[in-house]
């Protein structure tokens, strides 16, 4: 369809066509997707050759420094008189093989079984009786052996700046140039450089705190690490089997899945554009031209976030509950006879929580789309009621193209959060209620992220929760980017600049 097509086609018509054009798109964006992703590994792989290839013509061409760089490291830098610098990389060579055969080498030998040796019983020191001691521990092999991956990782990224660095100083003698002296490359680190010596730290309290959690829990997605294998008792590796169970293998868990993944997209959707679009309308509403008194309404909508979330849902879980003040009220008023399910029934309570959230989440966007309001050109609109556009006409074509045009990374953060929205759905029905066809205890009104909980806090189902946990990562990486790259923020950055 072409623009003067477009153009001619209602407003109803327009946003059907919006809507199928959006879904019709879906595959070709996720090819670019995968295709960016297959990129991206011919562009690791690419790498990895040019260093083996770096690697071997350094080791010809260089020197006898260079040389001895291969084996021990900081010997070319050294050897050329770049002493400190030199002792330093030898130190990162001699702490990380004390760590690997002092420590990891124990651990990192038993990775492929997870360990062999289960636990033995023991006659107690007082001879009055026995106790079970473990040997092999498998959850220490594994954290242990990934820890020893990215520190391996680290050590060679070092190993191949040494053997750079030695190459360069001797280019550089061979040059008649002067190598540059420590202290002059220490004080770099405090101007030209400083910007790795802030990321210094945070990159390490990434990797410790981010990457190897990420990557334990991947790995755990792969044994059968559940309530039947706590320590001191083994688990191994079971391949693929937890998301096969996942996706069809195991019916009660699979069909607890699904169910929880379509309540999760519903809610998701639902908690996403209620807000935003109420938020918008109250924002509208309170900016208008001869509304009064509003710095007091907006400070009404705002003591609503200074309350904390929890003290909201709880105090609203005690009014709505069956034998909560809602329904005494209601029935010594004589409106009913019965206790409405609020929270004991899953229709409402789907429907309660997604009003309840609203209430929650109206302010905020109030707040962020108020600002932005404020920033719309009054000439669009006074051009729009100069061609006869009516308010509502004036919304569609000027407050809500620029409204999304500016908050299309707050729509899909808000969307990925509500996702993972532990709080709304724990603190007010905790999952409930509950369906004797669910899984391990999970309620109808539970999301991917309160069951994963579930999984782990309560049943110890370490694998599986890994599993949905990876799927949960997976759902918000690839709709966070087909959303905003199909969106006008992404391929028209100048549209209203």
């Amino acid at each position: 369809m072409d623009f003067l097509d477009y153009m001619q086609l209602s407003t109803g018509q327009k946003i059907a066509y919006r809507i199928k054009t959006f879904f019709t798109n879906i595959p070709a964006y996720l090819g670019k997707f995968f295709t960016a992703i297959g990129q991206g590994i011919l562009k690791i792989i690419n790498t990895i050759v040019n260093g083996f290839i770096f690697y071997g013509t350094t080791f010809v061409k260089g020197g006898i420094g260079v040389k001895l760089s291969y084996i021990i490291m900081g010997a070319g830098n050294i050897f050329k008189g770049q002493i400190m610098k030199g002792i330093l990389y030898l130190a990162v060579e001699i702490i990380y093989f004390a760590y690997l055969f002092g420590f990891a080498f124990k651990y990192v030998s038993k990775f492929i079984t997870l360990g062999t040796e289960g636990p033995i019983e023991v006659i107690d020191a007082d001879g009055w009786g026995t106790k079970i001691v473990p040997r092999d521990i498998s959850l220490d092999i594994l954290l242990v052996s990934v820890m020893t991956f990215i520190v391996t990782i680290a050590f060679f990224v070092m190993y191949i700046m040494n053997i750079k660095s030695a190459k360069t100083v001797e280019d550089m003698l061979n040059a008649g140039e002067k190598p540059m002296s420590f202290k002059k490359e220490a004080l770099m680190f405090l101007d030209e450089r400083f910007h790795v010596t802030l990321l210094g730290l945070p990159v390490a309290l990434i990797l410790c705190f981010t990457v190897l959690p990420i990557i334990f829990t991947i790995f755990l997605a792969f044994t059968n690490y559940d309530n039947l294998h706590q320590k001191p008792n083994l688990f191994t590796w079971v391949g693929f089997q937890n998301f096969a169970d996942v996706f069809y293998d195991n019916p009660e868990k699979s069909y607890t899945f699904g169910k929880i993944l379509g309540w999760t997209f519903i809610w998701a959707v639902f908690a996403t554009f209620t807000n935003y679009i109420f938020g918008m309308i109250l924002a509208l509403l309170i900016n208008k031209k001869g509304i009064r008194f509003k710095a007091m309404w907006r400070t009404l909508f705002i003591i609503t976030i200074a309350i904390p979330n929890f003290v909201t849902l709880l105090t609203i879980k005690q009014l709505l509950a069956d034998a909560g003040t809602l329904n005494l009220a209601l029935q010594n008023w004589g409106v009913t006879n019965e206790t409405l399910p609020f929270l004991s029934n899953a229709n409402w309570a789907r429907v309660v929580v997604i009003i309840v959230n609203m209430w929650i989440g109206i302010p905020y966007t109030m707040l962020i789309t108020s600002g932005i309001l404020m920033n719309i050109p009054e000439d669009l609109y006074e051009s729009a009621k100069i061609d006869g556009a009516n308010a509502f006409q004036t919304f569609m074509k000027i407050t809500l193209p620029y409204m999304l045009f500016v908050t299309t990374p707050y729509l899909i953060s808000t969307f990925v959060g509500n996702i993972n929205n532990f709080n709304v759905i724990y603190l007010l029905t905790g999952g409930e209620p509950k369906s004797s066809d669910y899984y391990s205890g999970a309620g109808k009104t539970d999301l991917l992220v309160t069951w994963l909980y579930k999984l782990t806090a309560t049943n110890q189902d370490y694998n599986l929760a890994a599993v949905i946990g990876i799927i949960i990562f997976v759902i918000c990486a690839v709709a966070s980017l087909i959303t905003y790259n199909m969106s006008k923020s992404a391929k028209d950055e100048e549209a209203f600049g």
